[in-house]
């Protein structure tokens, strides 16, 4: 293997570690701040007491159980490239849907509807991050196999 193909194989990783890390970290922040301060975001989806807390931080454990399946792709992501894919899909289920229902909101529902677009704005950005991560490990491994199926053997 020649040493471009082996440093590839050795930095790809890294890309795609630093890319899921990056947006699990951002979740992460989310739901403890959920779970935490919940009466604080309540009112920007329109909530309040009680009932609005408990309904943020159901959202915060949503946010916890959505990113069960980061860590593994963070530790290793060749390994686990199946699990990496499996978190683009939920990536994408949740700006697919965020968009959904931000196109249900009627008028008069602002600070509801600027609440989606974070969401939104932070999920898309999100999967391109990490799908562009993801196509780096996949090119990067898939030059690695070939030029490893290249070499003459001894």
């Amino acid at each position: 293997m020649t040493a471009e193909a082996h440093k590839r194989l050795r930095v790809t990783p890294w890309i795609a570690r630093a890319a899921v890390l990056f947006i699990f970290l951002g979740n992460m922040w989310c739901a403890l701040a959920f779970l935490v301060s919940p009466g604080y975001y309540a009112l920007s989806f329109e909530l309040t007491g009680v009932p609005g807390s408990i309904a943020i931080q159901g959202l915060a454990v949503a946010f916890l159980m959505w990113n069960a399946t980061y860590p593994l792709v963070i530790i290793n992501p060749v390994r686990y490239r199946a699990m990496f894919a499996v978190v683009l899909v939920q990536q994408a289920l949740g700006l697919v849907c965020e968009t959904i229902l931000y196109t249900q909101i009627g008028a008069g529902h602002e600070q509801l509807a600027s609440s989606l677009l974070r969401f939104i704005g932070f999920d898309g950005a999100g999967l391109l991050v990490m799908g562009a991560a993801y196509i780096v490990l996949s090119i990067g491994l898939a030059r690695g196999r070939a030029a490893q199926d290249h070499e003459p053997v001894p």
